[in-house]
Protein backbone atom coordinates (compact mmCIF):
# COMPACT_ATOMS: atom_id res chain seq x y z
CA UNK A 1 0.00 0.00 0.00
CA UNK A 2 1.04 3.35 -0.61
CA UNK A 3 1.85 5.99 1.92
CA UNK A 4 2.79 3.15 4.51
CA UNK A 5 6.07 2.80 6.62
CA UNK A 6 7.30 -0.83 5.70
CA UNK A 7 6.52 -2.04 9.35
CA UNK A 8 3.20 -0.23 10.18
CA UNK A 9 0.04 -2.35 9.22
CA UNK A 10 -3.11 -0.77 7.63
CA UNK A 11 -5.46 0.71 10.49
CA UNK A 12 -9.06 -0.70 11.16
CA UNK A 13 -10.97 2.57 8.47
CA UNK A 14 -8.59 1.78 6.54
CA UNK A 15 -9.06 -1.99 6.06
CA UNK A 16 -12.54 -1.19 6.00
CA UNK A 17 -12.47 1.66 2.90
CA UNK A 18 -10.30 -1.45 0.82
CA UNK A 19 -12.97 -4.02 1.44
CA UNK A 20 -15.95 -1.53 0.86
CA UNK A 21 -14.21 0.02 -2.11
CA UNK A 22 -13.43 -3.89 -3.31
CA UNK A 23 -16.70 -4.91 -2.95
CA UNK A 24 -18.52 -1.83 -4.12
CA UNK A 25 -20.12 -3.10 -6.82
CA UNK A 26 -21.28 -6.39 -5.44
CA UNK A 27 -24.29 -7.68 -4.05
CA UNK A 28 -25.68 -10.53 -1.70
CA UNK A 29 -28.66 -13.15 -2.72
CA UNK A 30 -31.10 -10.80 -1.77
CA UNK A 31 -29.79 -7.72 -3.60
CA UNK A 32 -28.93 -5.53 -0.88
CA UNK A 33 -25.35 -4.08 -1.02
CA UNK A 34 -22.29 -6.54 -0.08
CA UNK A 35 -20.76 -4.47 2.10
CA UNK A 36 -23.60 -4.57 4.64
CA UNK A 37 -22.37 -7.85 4.89
CA UNK A 38 -18.88 -7.29 5.63
CA UNK A 39 -19.74 -4.80 8.20
CA UNK A 40 -22.54 -7.08 10.17
CA UNK A 41 -19.25 -9.94 10.16
CA UNK A 42 -16.71 -7.28 11.59
CA UNK A 43 -19.34 -5.75 14.39
CA UNK A 44 -19.94 -9.65 15.18
CA UNK A 45 -16.47 -10.01 15.85
CA UNK A 46 -16.43 -7.00 17.37
CA UNK A 47 -19.05 -8.22 19.97
CA UNK A 48 -17.56 -11.45 20.33
CA UNK A 49 -14.46 -9.80 21.49
CA UNK A 50 -12.64 -10.28 18.63
CA UNK A 51 -9.30 -8.64 18.29
CA UNK A 52 -8.11 -6.05 15.71
CA UNK A 53 -6.70 -8.76 13.54
CA UNK A 54 -9.95 -10.72 13.38
CA UNK A 55 -11.93 -7.49 12.83
CA UNK A 56 -9.39 -6.52 9.84
CA UNK A 57 -10.11 -10.37 9.06
CA UNK A 58 -13.89 -10.28 8.73
CA UNK A 59 -13.53 -7.13 6.70
CA UNK A 60 -11.60 -9.03 3.95
CA UNK A 61 -12.96 -12.68 4.82
CA UNK A 62 -14.17 -12.88 1.08
CA UNK A 63 -12.45 -10.50 -1.06
CA UNK A 64 -9.90 -13.25 -2.75
CA UNK A 65 -12.27 -16.04 -2.61
CA UNK A 66 -15.04 -13.58 -4.33
CA UNK A 67 -12.00 -12.07 -6.76
CA UNK A 68 -12.73 -8.27 -5.26
CA UNK A 69 -9.16 -8.23 -4.43
CA UNK A 70 -6.25 -10.91 -5.29
CA UNK A 71 -3.80 -13.21 -3.41
CA UNK A 72 -0.89 -11.18 -4.61
CA UNK A 73 -2.76 -8.40 -3.08
CA UNK A 74 -2.93 -10.08 -0.20
CA UNK A 75 0.55 -11.21 0.20
CA UNK A 76 1.86 -7.51 -0.32
CA UNK A 77 -0.72 -6.27 1.93
CA UNK A 78 0.52 -4.06 5.05
CA UNK A 79 -1.53 -6.74 7.10
CA UNK A 80 -0.46 -8.59 10.11
CA UNK A 81 0.73 -12.09 9.39
CA UNK A 82 -2.84 -13.49 11.56
CA UNK A 83 -4.78 -11.11 9.90
CA UNK A 84 -3.48 -12.85 6.52
CA UNK A 85 -3.41 -16.04 7.86
CA UNK A 86 -7.50 -15.74 8.63
CA UNK A 87 -8.44 -14.52 5.38
CA UNK A 88 -6.37 -17.48 3.52
CA UNK A 89 -7.99 -20.07 6.11
CA UNK A 90 -11.57 -18.56 5.38
CA UNK A 91 -11.16 -18.21 1.77
CA UNK A 92 -12.84 -21.32 0.45
CA UNK A 93 -10.92 -23.41 -2.51
CA UNK A 94 -12.97 -24.58 -5.62
CA UNK A 95 -14.23 -28.05 -5.05
CA UNK A 96 -12.40 -27.93 -1.91
CA UNK A 97 -14.69 -30.42 0.70
CA UNK A 98 -16.38 -28.67 3.45
CA UNK A 99 -14.97 -30.61 5.72
CA UNK A 100 -11.36 -29.74 4.47
CA UNK A 101 -12.84 -26.79 4.82
CA UNK A 102 -13.78 -26.78 8.03
CA UNK A 103 -10.36 -28.37 9.33
CA UNK A 104 -8.45 -25.28 7.72
CA UNK A 105 -10.83 -23.04 10.11
CA UNK A 106 -10.13 -24.97 13.23
CA UNK A 107 -6.63 -24.93 12.55
CA UNK A 108 -5.91 -21.45 12.42
CA UNK A 109 -5.76 -19.28 15.40
CA UNK A 110 -8.73 -16.99 15.39
CA UNK A 111 -10.20 -17.72 12.14
CA UNK A 112 -12.78 -19.76 13.93
CA UNK A 113 -14.82 -16.04 15.61
CA UNK A 114 -14.44 -15.24 11.98
CA UNK A 115 -16.56 -17.99 10.19
CA UNK A 116 -18.80 -18.15 13.54
CA UNK A 117 -20.01 -14.00 12.76
CA UNK A 118 -20.05 -14.94 9.10
CA UNK A 119 -22.41 -18.44 9.56
CA UNK A 120 -24.29 -16.00 12.01
CA UNK A 121 -24.94 -13.01 9.98
CA UNK A 122 -25.55 -15.13 6.87
CA UNK A 123 -28.18 -17.44 9.12
CA UNK A 124 -30.04 -14.26 10.04
CA UNK A 125 -33.66 -15.30 9.48
CA UNK A 126 -34.64 -11.97 8.41
CA UNK A 127 -32.09 -12.06 5.45
CA UNK A 128 -33.28 -15.80 4.83
CA UNK A 129 -36.78 -15.06 4.39
CA UNK A 130 -36.46 -12.61 1.63
CA UNK A 131 -35.24 -15.84 -0.88
CA UNK A 132 -37.12 -18.36 -2.40
CA UNK A 133 -37.56 -21.32 -0.87
CA UNK A 134 -35.20 -23.60 -2.79
CA UNK A 135 -32.49 -21.20 -2.12
CA UNK A 136 -33.56 -20.80 1.80
CA UNK A 137 -33.65 -24.35 2.32
CA UNK A 138 -30.31 -24.80 0.79
CA UNK A 139 -28.78 -22.41 2.85
CA UNK A 140 -29.87 -23.01 5.72
CA UNK A 141 -28.69 -26.44 4.99
CA UNK A 142 -25.00 -25.57 4.48
CA UNK A 143 -24.50 -23.11 6.88
CA UNK A 144 -25.99 -25.63 9.96
CA UNK A 145 -23.84 -28.39 8.17
CA UNK A 146 -21.10 -26.16 8.54
CA UNK A 147 -21.31 -24.94 12.16
CA UNK A 148 -21.79 -29.01 13.04
CA UNK A 149 -18.21 -29.59 11.58
CA UNK A 150 -17.09 -26.68 13.21
CA UNK A 151 -18.46 -27.88 16.69
CA UNK A 152 -20.76 -24.34 16.62
CA UNK A 153 -24.10 -24.06 18.75
CA UNK A 154 -27.33 -24.44 15.77
CA UNK A 155 -28.22 -21.14 15.29
CA UNK A 156 -31.78 -20.50 17.10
Amino acid sequence: MTNTPPHSHLSLPEVEAVARAAHAHQTDKAGRPYTEHLLAVAEGVRTRGGTPDQIAAAWLHDAVEDDALSEQWLADAALSRRTKDIVRALTKRPGEPPEAYAARILATDGALLVKQSDLAHNSDPERLAVLDEPTRKRLTEKYARMRALLGLEPSR
